[in-house]
């Protein structure tokens, strides 16, 4: 946890403060604590075969592979510790593959997630004397496959919990991310209605995505608007976060006298820290302990039929937009472990 937690904290897309006081907040105050907290949380998550994240990761590999046949190569590259991103790119230069589609695992763009590893992808790939020709596959956050694969998690969780509520839980990220990535300056969290559609000054935030990812699948359920919400987890230190916050509008849901909640996190792919033990344990005891009944956690994507079909669709259609169609075109699934 220390040798991950520093990799991932030390990226400055990750903790964009002044590098004195990255060193002294994660040196001094993070990694002597944060360690074993995160420790005792993925030992409540933990398989046999390890991380659930690396390993859905993993099968979606692995199902990837398999469907997109001999004359693809695809490898799995983690942002941070290992397979690393290097790893995957110096796979597929041995396979003598030039010409690859990336695929960062990121249904919504931020520049902690999507930003860094595309930075990453470009920093490693520059190594060698011939660079490989790279495409990368944009953020997905209302591709109708994905937006389905997501639905069809759902609807048996639905029919049988028939829930008061359904709940939208996207990671949150500072709020100033979300400025940062404002071209205007001045439309981003100034009003109370700013992300209530995808405008232009709006078309790189984080938090305006998820809110069009909670409309699309809300919309795919035929869910209705009144009885759902949309909120933001995972907040750390003492900065603003992106709101409304998901321990919150639990709290608040129990209040209002809601007894089922099924929740979706639809910035997760794969079930990981954040969906397994942050909402499937954490959450589900808070919301009974506030008031409610029953808290049920949506699966994630992981290797699931209707998954691997929306990834194999977009790695063909952006393979097809640059001319890698035939073999070695080679796909690059990433995905990162963000705590």
């Amino acid at each position: 946890m220390r040798r991950y937690l520093r990799e991932f904290l030390a990226d400055p897309r990750v903790l964009d403060i002044n590098p004195v006081g990255r060193w002294a907040l994660l040196n001094l105050i993070i990694l002597p604590l944060r360690p074993r907290k995160s420790a005792a949380a993925y030992r409540q998550i933990w398989t046999d075969r390890g991380s659930p994240l690396l390993t859905n990761s993993q099968d979606l590999t692995a199902a990837v592979r398999a469907r997109l046949g001999d004359d693809w190569v695809v490898e799995l590259g983690m942002r941070y510790q290992r397979p690393s991103i290097a790893s995957a790119l110096d796979k597929l230069r041995a396979s003598g593959a030039d010409r690859i589609v990336v695929f960062p695992l990121y249904p919504q763009y931020s520049a902690s997630s999507t930003g860094s590893s595309v930075e990453e992808v470009f920093r490693v790939a520059a190594r060698p004397w011939v660079t490989p020709t790279l495409s990368f596959i944009e953020p997905f956050y209302d591709d109708p496959g994905f937006i389905e694969a997501f639905a069809e998690r759902g609807r048996p969780i639905l029919q049988a919990e028939h829930p008061d509520h359904v709940l939208f839980s996207f990671h949150g990220l500072p709020e100033r991310h979300m400025r940062k990535a404002d071209p205007t300056g001045s439309h981003c969290l100034a009003a109370a209605g700013c992300c209530d559609r995808l405008v232009a000054a709006n078309r790189h935030c984080y938090r305006a995505q998820c809110f069009a990812t909670a409309r699309a699948l809300g919309a795919r359920l035929g869910w209705p608007e009144q009885s759902s919400s949309i909120s933001f987890q995972s907040r750390l230190g003492r900065t603003p976060w992106i709101r409304p916050y998901t321990d919150v509008v639990l709290t608040e849901l129990a209040a209002q006298g809601k007894k089922r909640v099924v929740v979706f996190c639809p910035a997760f792919v794969a079930d990981c820290l954040e969906t397994l033990e942050e909402i499937g344990i954490r959450a589900q005891r808070d919301f009974v302990a506030a008031g409610g009944e029953r808290l049920t956690l949506v699966p994630s994507l992981n290797a699931s039929t209707s998954w691997v079909d929306a990834v194999v669709g977009l790695v063909g259609r952006q393979a097809e937009r640059f001319g890698a169609v035939g073999p070695r075109a080679t796909a690059v699934a990433f995905e990162t472990t963000r705590r």
